[in-house]
Formats: C-alpha cells, sequence, structure tokens
C-alpha cells in the first residue's frame, strides 16, 4: 500500500524555489570549475564515466527506497527494513551487501541472545539521498 505524498501549491512553489537556487549554484560552480581548470569535453567525459558506477547502484531496483527507508528511520534492522518494503529476504540481502560495500551505509552487528543487525546511511549515503530528491522531483514533473 504506497501513500503519495500530496504537496500544498505554496510548499510546492517553496520547494522549487530551493531546488532552482540550488541548481544554479551548481552550475555556477561548474562553470567556475570548467574555466579555472580548463578541463576539455574528453577529460570531462572520462570525469563523469567514473560516476557511472554509483549512478549504476543507486538506479538499481530497491536500492533508493532502502535509503529513503533509512533516511527517515534513521537506523533499521533487516526484518523492519523487510517489512516495509515488502522485499524478499535474498534480494534484501545483496542490496544491503552492496550499498555496504560502495559505502551508502552502515552495518552493525549487535551481539545478542539474539544477534541483530542495524543499518543506518553513511555520509555518502545521505547526501546521495538528498541530491537524488531533486531529480526525482523534476524528472516527475
Amino acid at each position: 500500500m504506497s501513500k503519495q505524498i500530496s504537496l500544498s501549491i505554496e510548499l510546492r512553489k517553496l520547494i522549487e524555489s530551493k531546488l532552482e537556487q540550488t541548481l544554479r549554484g551548481i552550475e555556477d560552480t561548474f562553470s567556475q570549475i570548467l574555466k579555472k581548470q580548463d578541463i576539455t569535453p574528453v577529460e570531462l567525459k572520462e570525469n563523469v564515466k567514473n560516476l557511472e558506477e554509483n549512478f549504476s547502484i543507486i538506479s538499481q531496483k530497491w536500492s533508493l527506497e532502502i535509503l529513503y527507508t533509512l533516511l527517515l528511520k534513521d537506523q533499521a534492522g533487516f526484518g523492519e527494513i523487510k517489512k516495509i518494503l515488502g522485499v524478499n529476504s535474498r534480494t534484501l540481502s545483496d542490496k544491503l551487501k552492496t550499498l555496504d560495500f560502495y559505502n551508502y551505509i552502515n552495518r552493525k552487528v549487535i551481539n545478542g541472545p539474539p544477534l541483530r543487525v542495524q543499518y543506518s546511511l553513511t555520509d555518502k549515503g545521505k547526501n546521495t539521498v538528498l541530491l537524488a530528491l531533486p531529480l526525482l522531483y523534476f524528472s516527475s514533473k
């Protein structure tokens, strides 16, 4: 059962204003970097290629859902994430291992009994989720 968030017109305008301000700042910073570093299109293409692996990981099914769940919950155990998302155990286990390997999440083992594992976002994971919000917002229009 998916609950869609509905925003008031005033809140939507505020969000769009802040996002536009952020995008202008990113564009300005990018322009300054290109001017100061004298980066060629070929060099830029090579740098962007390095980002592809990370984009590939976060764009896989369940990755963003897991990251957003941890953003909202602060930390959660395996069973809680599984219940919230309705994902099967094998898939969730594989995704958590990948996100941990690429340093998007922290995995903390809590000795029992019973033995428990808590997951939380790293700074990289939190920043990725927050930066993905404007992309998702604008692409859904």
